[in-house]
């Protein structure tokens, strides 16, 4: 089970990076009013939301030893991520999207990092 955990978190890391890397690779495009919603925001939200679940799951049924499940950090950071991906929905048809959605779906992101590391 520990393989699967590692896996898990893993891929949970790689939907960081889709969802991180994404945003900071159109900071220049996000400032001059051009950025757009990228596909690696959306795979990464949902790899994030998908992998986070199953690692949720896991720890919660007890498979994992001296493993707990702070359900209130979990709660903040699914809503946060939900959020993220729906942004992302709504907005990936546009050519170009409004720099306040992107500045938030990153903002976002990072805040999730923070939850995830202090919290």
């Amino acid at each position: 089970m520990q393989i699967l955990v590692n896996i898990l978190i893993i891929l949970h890391f790689i939907g960081l990076a889709f969802l991180l890397g994404s945003f900071l690779v159109q900071i220049k495009d996000i400032v001059k009013g051009k950025g757009r919603v990228l596909r690696g925001m959306l795979d990464g939200a949902l790899l994030q939301i998908i992998t986070g679940i199953a690692l949720v799951g896991i720890y919660s049924a007890g498979l994992i030893e001296d493993e707990t499940v702070n359900n209130a950090k979990v709660g903040v950071k699914l809503a946060v991520v939900i959020v993220i991906y729906v942004l992302a929905l709504i907005f990936r048809k546009r050519e170009i999207a409004p720099s306040w959605v992107l500045w938030l779906i990153g903002g976002l992101t990072l805040s999730n990092v923070v939850i995830a590391v202090v919290w």
